[in-house]
């Protein structure tokens, strides 16, 4: 009696268990069947959506240079401060740039007095020429004239008897004659200077095309001598946020030395995304976008292109895969996402956060 009390609980505990385990396993299958048609469930509804953590936000930070040389007598920005387009940001001596100005302001005078004196004995050049040519042919007539009287003078002297003139007379006609040759000799080499009128006529035009070549030159340099004073005053180039001041007050710049950036208030995204994540990727697709800095923001943007090489093509070492050493590595390139809606303009971006972009593919 007593064994067969003692197999009765085992009986029934035996019993429980057979009981029991149709039911776990129903549970079980449950189970699994809804953890895969959640799965399912979770595949279909982002079947087309591709996300990546490697993404950040990115923008345009243009560095201001100075085009002149000087020391820093103002500054006028600190640092993260928000200029507009024109703003002055910092002022350079100008006190030897402007001594330059002057200078070339005195060149500009005394060429514009040259090109005016030379264009003044221009015009008395063109009246003066002429006219001496016309005295020159008169003059040339003139002593010819002279010289046929004497040389008539002169036969009439040899032509008649002794008794009928005067040694004296005949030496009067023979020195009357070699004068008056003279006198053609001399009015034929006044001819001779005056004949080129129209070429010195025109070399006092090339003295004032000359002239007003050096005046055109000068001007030149007073523009330029205008514009470096006008550069010590160094200007925000575009609407941005000072970022990277490089400079103090007394600080010695050179032409061409980034003293600040300024970052331009457009920014977007670039994510690098790997390669089998392009197969359906599109310019113009939707994407939404998770900002780590601030997970509340809900931004909304699209794709805007595909870089034509991926990250590591335009890195400072590109990799050389002709070696015989290879291992293939899933490259990774930048796409560009440009952001719609949902900045808020009292949390503006810094470049380089960290993002998660999701783009939907369909």
């Amino acid at each position: 009696m007593a064994a067969d009390e003692g197999k009765a609980p085992e009986d029934g505990q035996d019993k429980q268990k057979k009981e029991v385990s149709p039911r776990r396993k129903l549970i079980l299958i449950g189970l699994v069947v809804v953890v895969v048609i959640l799965g399912g469930l979770y595949w279909f509804l982002h079947r087309n959506e591709v996300e990546t953590d490697d993404a950040f936000t990115a923008g345009r930070a243009v560095a201001v240079a100075p085009h002149v040389s000087g020391y820093v007598t103002e500054l006028l920005v600190n640092d993260n401060q928000f200029v507009h387009q024109g703003d002055i940001i910092a002022r350079i001596d100008d006190r030897n740039w402007r001594a330059q100005r002057d200078q070339a302001a005195a060149a500009v005078d005394i060429a514009r007095a040259q090109v005016q004196n030379y264009a003044l004995l221009a015009e008395v050049a063109k009246k003066n020429f002429p006219g001496h040519l016309m005295v020159a042919q008169g003059q040339l007539q003139q002593a010819q004239a002279q010289e046929f009287r004497a040389e008539t003078d002169y036969r009439r002297q040899h032509g008649v008897t002794r008794e009928a003139t005067s040694q004296q007379n005949i030496d009067y006609a023979t020195a009357a004659l070699n004068a008056a040759k003279a006198q053609v000799l001399e009015a034929q080499g006044n001819l001779e200077t005056a004949l080129p009128v129209i070429p010195n006529i025109a070399s006092t035009e090339a003295r004032v095309s000359e002239q007003q070549a050096t005046l055109t030159q000068a001007e030149a340099k007073l523009r330029e001598a205008e514009l470096n004073v006008e550069w010590t005053t160094i200007r925000a180039p575009h609407d941005g946020w000072i970022s990277q001041r490089n400079i103090e007050r007394g600080t010695y710049v050179t032409a061409g030395q980034t003293v600040v950036s300024v970052v331009e208030p457009e920014i977007w995204v670039v994510a690098n995304y790997k390669e089998t994540q392009l197969t359906h990727m599109r310019p113009g697709q939707k994407v939404d976008i998770a900002i780590d800095a601030y997970p509340f923001l809900k931004l909304k943007g699209h794709v805007d292109s595909l870089q034509l090489g991926t990250g590591a093509t335009f890195s400072a070492f590109p990799p050389e895969n002709a070696t015989g050493n290879y291992v293939k590595i899933v490259q990774r390139v930048p796409v560009k996402i440009l952001i719609d809606e949902g900045l808020r303009a009292d949390l503006p971006l810094s470049l380089g956060l960290s993002v998660e972009p999701t783009v939907h593919t369909e």
